[in-house]
């Protein structure tokens, strides 16, 4: 088998993985078909609770549109910057670039010398390459979002307190961003700067949760949003807000507790084949060198690593709980 018969292989077992994808995330069109639904029926229904809804989802439309409402929505550079900038570490474009490519050709070129296979090396390079900094983009923006959530309801009642006690929004806004450590203290001192010099206190927020990307901290800007079209006691919104966040990190701890076996299933036996395959191949390297030189058992290889992403993809969906 020639080089071109094994390149259009590996396209072919690629295009089936991203069709399969496809198919599982859904049509576009028909969740847009549906938003329309819903929304024709909160527009012509009687019911109280549907009128209600139908008004806070206009209250929520009337704001300023979002710049990025997913990374990924509009250029990906910028979308990429965002997703740097929500790990905190000042990381920019250009290092991510030149750190993926360095590591690519760097995984590259020691498969090469290994086992002497282009094919294999310029596969496993470009995995390792565009996979490995995105994970570690993402531990890193789960590792602040986790702090901001579990400090965040401790902010909001520190607003409270300084609501009832008689401050303005704006002068809580600092007390939280001095008093509260961690992302919650940094953010809200970020939105302090802008409302000083001389955006508004929706905006700034707004500028925040686009920035940030997390629910709990939309649901707060949102609240002020509401409460500033429709009236009434913030103090005491707020209050319950914070009661909702806590209760909602309860059950999210209920759930990683009762979702722990399933995942640990999840982890032994997505990672067995690749255990079982070292193993094999320290013990008796010629019974396995055929997949690092025969071009038919590299495609077999590069096959076989596609289903399997597929089993772990669709097994970390099923062990996946979000509230």
């Amino acid at each position: 088998m020639d080089f071109l018969q094994t390149l259009l292989i590996t396209l072919v077992i690629f295009t089936v993985l991203v069709v399969g994808y496809l198919l599982v995330a859904g049509s576009g069109a028909a969740k847009a078909q549906k938003r329309r639904m819903q929304s024709l029926r909160y527009r012509h229904s009687e019911s109280l609770d549907a009128k209600v809804d139908a008004q806070f989802k206009r209250a929520i439309a009337a704001r300023k549109p979002k710049s990025y409402q997913k990374a990924g929505a509009g250029s990906r550079i910028e979308a990429l910057t965002i997703r740097l900038s929500r790990t905190g570490k000042g990381w920019t474009v250009s290092q991510y670039i030149y750190s993926s490519v360095g590591l690519a050709l760097a995984i590259a070129v020691i498969i090469f010398i290994q086992s002497g296979a282009v094919l294999l090396s310029l596969g496993i390079g470009a995995a390792v390459g565009a996979g490995f900094p995105h994970l570690v983009v993402n531990y890193f923006i789960n590792k602040r979002t986790n702090a901001f959530v579990s400090k965040f309801p401790d902010g909001l009642e520190l607003l409270v307190r300084g609501l009832r006690s008689g401050l303005p929004v704006t002068e809580t806004l600092g007390v939280i961003a001095q008093e509260v450590p961690g992302p919650v203290g940094i953010e809200f001192r970020g939105i302090v700067d802008r409302i000083k010099v001389g955006k508004t206190m929706e905006d700034a927020l707004q500028d925040a949760g686009d920035r940030l990307g997390i629910p709990e901290f939309n649901f707060f800007t949102i609240t002020l949003a509401i409460q500033r079209e429709t009236g009434g006691n913030l103090a005491e919104t707020l209050s319950n807000l914070a009661d909702v966040l806590r209760k909602r990190a309860q059950m999210k701890l209920k759930i990683k507790a009762m979702s722990s076996e399933s995942k640990a299933s999840a982890y032994i036996v997505g990672s067995l084949p690749f255990i079982v395959f070292a193993m094999i191949m320290w013990v008796n390297p010629e019974y396995l060198g055929g997949f690092f030189s025969d071009d038919r058992l590299i495609v077999a290889g590069l096959g076989g690593l596609t289903w399997m992403s597929i089993g772990v993809f669709i097994m970390a969906k099923m062990v996946n709980f979000e509230i």
